[in-house]
C-alpha cells in the first residue's frame, strides 16, 4: 500500500516543496509543448551571456509540520481500521499542516505529475488514433495486439521511468498497481477504451500515487502495527477507499475538460485534478473527524 519503498518518511525542516521537485516535470513528450530544442541566438560580440537563473532553496518548514498526521494515522493503524475519525485527522492534517495545504500537497507528487500527463496523453491518442499508431509514436509498436497488462508493462519506462529516486519510485509504484487492478475494474482491451475507462485508469494510478505519497510521509511504520493480518488489511482498504472518493470526485469535477484535453494543457489539467483531490480529501477528513 505504497510503503515497498525503503523510507521512513521525511523529518522536519525540510522545504514542504522541495527545489527539485519540478525537475520531474522536463522532458514531457507532446507535440503541443514548447521546441525546447531551438536554435540558441548567438550573443553580439563582445557581450557577457547572463548567468544561468538559480531556483532559490525552499525555506524549510516547521520540524513538527508531519507529528499531528504521524500520531493519528498510528492510532488508525492500531485501531484495525475501526477508529475513522484519526483516519480523517491524519489525512486532514498531511494535507492542511504537512504539505501546506492542497496546492503545495499537489506540487509534492513531482514525477507522479509527469507520469499521469504521460498516462493519459497515452490514453487519449490511443483513443483518438488508434493504439497501433499511439505505439508507434513511441518506438514500441511492437506492443500491438498484446494483452492490456503486457502493453502496459511494455509502457512503464516512459510512463514513469526509474530514476532511483524515492519520488520516481512512488510513479512506478503506483504504475504497477494500477496495471494489478485493470481487470478486476473490467478493463481488458486496449483497442476499445471508451472515455469512462479512460477515466477509471487515471482515476486508479492518482489514488495508488496518492496513497504512496502520504504512506512515505506519514504511514510506512505505522502501517505495521496491526499484528493481525486481516485488521492490516481493513487498514489498507479503507485507506484506499478514502482516497479513491477524494480523486474520483476531483475527476467527476473536470470530466468535461478531460474531454476535451489537448497536449499543451495536460500537465497542468493533472496537477489541478491532484489539487482538487487534496482539497476534498481534507474537507472528508475534517468530515469524518467530527463524527466523534
Amino acid at each position: 500500500m505504497g510503503t515497498s519503498t525503503p523510507f521512513g518518511g521525511p523529518g522536519g525542516g525540510t522545504p514542504i516543496v522541495p527545489s527539485w521537485i519540478d525537475d520531474a516535470e522536463t522532458g514531457l513528450p507532446s507535440e503541443g509543448l514548447p521546441d525546447n530544442d531551438a536554435p540558441v541566438e548567438p550573443n553580439p560580440e563582445g557581450t557577457v551571456p547572463p548567468a544561468p537563473v538559480v531556483p532559490p532553496i525552499p525555506p524549510p518548514a516547521a520540524n513538527d509540520r508531519f507529528t499531528a498526521a504521524r500520531n493519528s494515522f498510528s492510532r488508525f493503524a492500531r485501531s484495525g481500521g475501526n477508529d475513522r475519525a484519526s483516519l480523517g485527522r491524519a489525512v486532514s492534517n498531511y494535507v492542511s499542516t504537512s504539505s501546506g495545504g492542497s496546492r503545495s500537497a499537489a506540487h509534492r507528487m513531482g514525477a507522479s505529475r509527469t507520469a499521469g500527463a504521460r498516462l493519459l496523453g497515452f490514453l487519449s491518442g490511443a483513443s483518438a488514433n488508434g493504439t497501433r499508431e499511439a505505439l508507434r509514436a513511441l518506438n514500441l509498436e511492437s506492443l500491438a495486439g498484446r494483452p492490456i497488462e503486457e502493453v502496459f508493462l511494455g509502457l512503464a519506462d516512459y510512463i514513469c521511468p526509474d530514476g532511483g529516486t524515492i519520488d520516481e519510485g512512488i510513479a512506478r509504484e503506483a504504475f504497477i498497481e494500477t496495471i494489478a487492478e485493470l481487470a478486476e475494474n473490467g478493463i481488458t482491451d486496449i483497442d476499445g477504451l471508451n472515455a469512462d475507462q479512460i477515466q477509471t485508469i487515471f482515476e486508479l494510478y492518482a489514488t495508488h500515487a496518492i496513497e504512496a505519497r502520504l504512506c512515505n510521509d506519514i504511514g510506512t511504520k505505522a502501517i505495521t502495527l496491526p499484528a493481525d493480518p486481516a485488521a492490516a488489511q481493513r487498514v489498507q482498504a479503507q485507506l484506499l477507499d478514502f482516497i479513491r472518493r477524494g480523486v474520483s470526485d476531483a475527476l467527476t469535477f473536470a470530466r468535461t475538460t478531460m474531454q476535451t484535453l489537448t497536449a499543451d494543457r495536460v500537465l497542468a489539467f493533472v496537477t489541478g485534478v491532484y489539487e482538487q483531490a487534496f482539497s476534498i480529501l481534507q474537507t472528508l477528513g475534517d468530515a469524518e473527524a467530527g463524527r466523534t
